[in-house]
Formats: C-alpha cells, sequence, structure tokens
C-alpha cells in the first residue's frame, strides 16, 4: 500500500470510528499511537481530544512486561516514541491512570482480523493481559479494532485468553462481529 493510499484509507476509517455510537456515547476511550503501516490513529486520538473525551494512551512497563494507561491532554507534548520506537505517553507530562473501569471505548491494534472479531495481535500478549483485567460484564467497554481491508483473513486460530473484537472497521464497512458469530452458527 502506497503512503497516499495508506492517509486516504486511515481518513475514511477515522470517519467510520467517530460515526460508531459506542464512540460517541463514551465519555473516556483508550486507543493506541500507530507505527509503521498501521492505520494512522493520530488524526483519531486529536478528534476525540477536541470531542473533549478523556484519551488514554498505553506505555509498555519494561519490568512487568505490562501495558500502563496514560490520559494525554495535548498529542504534541504528551507523546514521545518509547519501546521499539512506537508512540507513547511521557509520564512526567501525563496522569497514569490505573481504574480501568472507567474505561468506555478500547480501540486495538493488530495484525491481521477475521469478521467473527478474532484479532492477532503482534505476539506480545501486551493486550490480552490488559483485556484480562478490564470488566468482561455488563458496563464493559465496546472492544473495536480498525484495519485496511487487506488485514481481513477468513480465520485466526484463537486461544482462551483472546477476547474478540465487538466491532470492526475498514475503509470500506463497519462489521459488526457479534453479528457474524451469529451468522457462522446458523
Amino acid at each position: 500500500m502506497t503512503s497516499d493510499g495508506r492517509a486516504e484509507f486511515s481518513r475514511a476509517i477515522t470517519a467510520r470510528i467517530l460515526e460508531l455510537a459506542p464512540y460517541q456515547s463514551a465519555a473516556c476511550v483508550l486507543g493506541y499511537m500507530s507505527f509503521g503501516a498501521e492505520f494512522a490513529t493520530g488524526a483519531w486520538v486529536q478528534q476525540a481530544l477536541r470531542d473533549g473525551k478523556q484519551v488514554l494512551l498505553p506505555r509498555v512497563n519494561g519490568s512487568t512486561k505490562q501495558l500502563e494507561l496514560y490520559r494525554i491532554g495535548d498529542l504534541q507534548h504528551d507523546v514521545a516514541p518509547g519501546l521499539w520506537d512506537i508512540p507513547e505517553p511521557l509520564p512526567d507530562r501525563c496522569v497514569r491512570v490505573d481504574a480501568l473501569e472507567q474505561v468506555d471505548f478500547i480501540l486495538l491494534p493488530g495484525v491481521a482480523f477475521a469478521r467473527d472479531g478474532a484479532r492477532l495481535g503482534y505476539g506480545g500478549g501486551f493486550y490480552d493481559k490488559l483485556l484480562a483485567r478490564i470488566n468482561q460484564g455488563e458496563g464493559k467497554p465496546a472492544l473495536v479494532a480498525a484495519a485496511f481491508s487487506l488485514q481481513l483473513v477468513k480465520e485466526i486460530p484463537q486461544e482462551a485468553t483472546d477476547r474478540k473484537v465487538e466491532w470492526l472497521l475498514t475503509e470500506n464497512e463497519v462489521i459488526d462481529c457479534g453479528k457474524e458469530q451469529n451468522r457462522r452458527a446458523d
């Protein structure tokens, strides 16, 4: 994919996220800063801040191998390249948030996705460990992934610790993964 194509598709995906009801109703959103050829999250993070949402971004704790969440207020000043050169919040400029129950919406990264919500991460298990700490009952946050349509695959093997996303957004469509799971069961 060309950089121009990636930018165009990222704009289309960002628009789809902003139109999604779980995003619109969320007061606190957890996102991530993209790197490499991923969906470019910067515009979405900026818009979430403009929309008055509390925006949390993860930072890898090298000693615990866990993601720590920080509330950012200014993308230009609160974030800098961290582990693997992935942009991360600066702990001296941001407030660490441990109260995960306040998160209403989570945008998850990944390498590949299936229409039933299965997600293939980068292999570190960082998000699996984070999601295990987050409420799965009533009041749970919406789990959303944004990806380019070329990242969609037919099936992804799942482990017991894997959590599926509820919504998958591409430049071409919004996929309600719960409905896709029901279709597969029929």
